[in-house]
């Protein structure tokens, strides 16, 4: 049986999260507060403080169901499982996106949470911490960028779009032979960049690899902006896909498809299984 959530209250926990455990430890990490999980991969010490505050508020807000944490699937890969239980519900979390960037002192990450159900996202929260910008998604409901609704890419949105740094320098050897995409950037916080393309401020975003916690909530909230994501071989985004299927991201289907189409015309090894 699905429950769902007050979609405030998890804001608000979101916020909390944010100025008790992630802000006061902004460019004053030490250096023993940082290490890496495997090369690029970084976790801090805000990462897990994090993770388990947000945690145990979510147990309050739906009692009995669990938590998939970017941190504790490091200790227990097993909890991925639960990502995809028929007509079971799961909290994912990602405590800190762009992990890389706040141990740089670079003020562009975010915290991500979103409620799944029976295999699919219900709900999707993306707060751009140093900026306290939020998006809210609610499945069939829509979605609200700091309050207001957001339908479709905005008139005059830029062509440009975000592609997974994994993948970025070939895409930018492709670029000049393929219509249809804009100059590509990465911001290193798939968060912000899914709030970047619901301002208007990019049309599309394409990664190799489809960490849930990652792209469950901006899926969600492409989606309900009337848009969408698929993988990259066309079937539709779901938050239990393997991680090397890909997702392909836009807030509007008429973008969707245009992005579709011009990726589909470069000549790039991108479906080929991939090691961390």
């Amino acid at each position: 049986m699905t429950v769902s959530p007050d979609f405030s209250q998890v804001a608000d926990l979101i916020r909390d999260v944010a100025a008790t455990e992630l802000l006061p430890r902004f460019r004053n990490l030490s250096k023993d507060d940082v290490r890496q999980k495997r090369p690029d991969d970084f976790v801090t010490v805000a990462d897990v403080a994090s993770e388990q505050r947000l945690a145990s508020g979510l147990a309050k807000i739906l009692p009995g169901v669990p938590v998939v944490g970017e941190e504790a699937v490091e200790d227990d890969a097993g909890l991925l499982d639960l990502i995809g239980r028929p007509g079971e519900m799961c909290w994912i979390v990602d405590p800190l996106d762009g992990t890389a960037n706040f141990a740089a002192g670079k003020a562009t990450f975010a915290i991500i949470v979103a409620l799944v159900a029976d295999r699919r996202t219900i709900g999707g929260w993306i707060f751009d911490v140093p900026n306290g910008r939020m998006a809210i998604a609610r499945a069939g409901q829509g979605v609200t960028l700091d309050g207001a609704t957001v339908v479709g890419a905005p008139s005059g949105a830029s062509s440009a779009g975000f592609v997974g740094y994994r993948i970025r320098k070939a895409f930018e050897r492709q670029l000049p032979a393929v219509r249809g995409l804009g100059p590509v950037s990465t911001l290193r916080c798939a968060g912000i960049e899914y709030l970047e393309i619901l301002a208007g401020r990019a049309t599309f975003s394409i990664y190799r690899r489809t960490k849930p916690w990652d792209h469950a909530a901006g899926a969600l909230i492409l989606a309900e902006a009337g848009g969408g994501a698929v993988r990259f071989d066309g079937a539709d985004y779901a938050p239990a896909q393997p991680i090397d299927a890909g997702i392909i991201g836009a807030p509007s289907q008429r973008a969707l498809a245009d992005v579709r189409a011009a990726f589909e015309a470069l000549e790039l090894p991108l479906l080929q299984p991939e090691e961390d």
